[in-house]
């Protein structure tokens, strides 16, 4: 049996990062880890190749080699991915899907021969049992949990490290907060589930084996969410990165809860992560509990930016705007923050209803609810009624970007960081580093407007904190990216 497992295009977002990626000379920021998980769950006979449309096109004839085509997308790949089903369906191809959009929506999608939805580890064994005896159903759902240790290694071999910037890693799924907006706990549960110390040394070490070195993206939706087992894994996380030498160094998110615990940070430190993306939402406390973000309101969210930073972990922070007790005052609100406690990457979002969510629940008993959402965290869509009138909102958001993404206050909130900042990494200055900076002098530091803002940050972090310049380097390169997202949204 020949496999082909396609991973549909994401188109030009936030996280994306395409406007920077040429700076390391990569074609893309993250491989897709569902799918190189399900091809390790997939028969070890069958013949399995993966084709990232991402990092290069799907031709027709990889389609006609295959007898059977696996497919996963989120909301913001949904036409990618039906265009490469229709294509599939053109030559008359089994297709398979999963993932979250399928979970969720497998009604937005056709030609699709079997869904296989929830959690691979649960639903796909039940397929392929079924496959074998030609017995096969076109849906295959289970509200089972599976549990995670057995989760087998992604299989690395099915692509080239040199296409990407970093490598996820996943440790644990689940989140004990419900928050109103979304869709994790829907998907994953509120008991997290969390892999070995023993399981996430392999994982590391194989991605070792196979060549990999430098930034690991743990890509739990709240990695601090089991705190105790945590604490168990950190450890033993600690002493494989000595023994190794520090190859690789770590983002994840988390909750704001993670500043109140000075030995988990602490430990996260030590074990080289260096960024850590925080969902903050808003200052509004009023629109936090309207959400459920009780985990928000119990301290003062400045501070707790502050102890992760100086604990050696950046925060990129996600902000919303759109609460139903947002006043006008939100956009001057969420700007004087932003830049305040010096958080560089800040997506800031208008709220959109997920299928599924509680949110979309209570809106769509309320008759508010207008459509689905696009999956794009940063757009000037909302598929709901707000209480705030559409076009104020919509303008308000407008504000928000136009001012955090300006030369000056992007720069500004790098230097704010920069003072805050006790950078503890450790990493290795590669040629890809070396390549960037000198990229970043003719792109930035000479033909750009923001060369002097440039400029000024290098020699004044060289002098004052020379630990940080690489960390500083790299968010100016960031700052081209985000600039240019922000100029699609605002010329629509």
């Amino acid at each position: 049996m020949n496999i082909l497992l396609v991973y549909p295009g994401v188109p030009d977002t936030f996280w994306s990062f395409k406007h920077v990626l040429k700076f390391i000379s990569k074609k893309s920021a993250f491989p897709p880890l569902g799918l190189l998980t399900v091809a390790s769950l997939l028969p070890r006979e069958w013949e399995k190749k993966l084709i990232d449309v991402n990092v290069t096109e799907l031709q027709d004839e990889q389609i006609s080699w295959a007898d059977m085509i696996f497919i996963t997308a989120m909301i913001v790949q949904t036409e990618s991915a039906q265009e490469i089903i229709n294509r599939c369906k053109a030559q008359d191809k089994i297709v398979v899907m999963g993932g979250p959009t399928a979970t969720s929506q497998p009604d937005k999608f056709t030609g699709v021969d079997y869904f296989v939805l929830n959690e691979a580890e649960t639903t796909l064994p039940l397929f392929l049992a079924d496959l074998a005896q030609g017995e096969a159903k076109p849906v295959y759902s289970l509200s089972d949990r599976p549990d995670i240790t057995q989760t087998p290694l992604p299989e690395w071999s099915l692509i080239d490290f040199r296409d990407y910037a970093t490598m996820p890693v996943q440790y644990s799924r689940g989140c004990p907060f419900d928050c109103e907006f979304c869709d994790i706990v829907a998907m994953y549960g509120r008991t997290p589930r969390t892999k070995t110390p023993e399981q996430m040394e392999r994982e590391l070490q194989s991605l070792l084996d196979a060549g990999w070195r430098g930034n690991v993206f743990i890509v739990d939706d709240n990695f601090i969410g089991n705190k105790s087992n945590v604490k168990k894994m950190l450890p033993a996380l600690i002493q494989w990165q000595k023994e190794h030498k520090y190859p690789f160094t770590f983002t994840t998110e988390a909750s704001t809860n993670l500043a109140d615990d000075e030995d988990l940070m602490q430990m996260m430190s030590a074990a080289n992560f260096h960024k850590v993306f925080v969902g903050i939402e808003t200052p509004n406390l009023d629109s936090l509990k309207e959400c459920g973000k009780y985990q928000n309101t119990t301290g003062n969210l400045e501070d707790a930016v502050r102890v992760i930073q100086e604990n050696g972990m950046q925060v990129m922070g996600g902000f919303i705007i759109g609460f139903d007790h947002d006043s006008e005052h939100i956009f001057e609100d969420q700007i004087y923050f932003i830049q305040k406690v010096g958080i560089v990457t800040a997506m800031v979002g208008l709220l959109n209803a997920l299928p599924r969510t509680r949110l979309w629940h209570r809106l769509k008993a309320e008759g508010r609810l207008l459509g689905e959402s696009t999956g794009e965290n940063t757009d000037a869509h909302i598929n709901f009624i707000p209480t705030m009138a559409r076009e104020k909102l919509v303008a308000g958001y407008r504000e928000i970007l136009s001012n955090l993404y300006s030369p000056r206050q992007y720069y500004e909130r790098i230097n704010t960081f920069i003072k805050n900042y006790k950078p503890r990494v450790k990493k290795r200055i590669t040629t890809e580093d070396i390549m960037a900076f000198i990229k970043s002098i003719w792109s930035i530091g000479i033909r750009s407007k923001a060369r002097f803002l440039y400029w000024k940050l290098i020699f004044k972090t060289f002098f004052s904190k020379i630990q940080a310049v690489s960390v500083a380097i790299e968010l100016a390169i960031y700052g081209l990216h985000f600039e240019q997202v922000s100029r699609k949204i605002l010329n629509v």
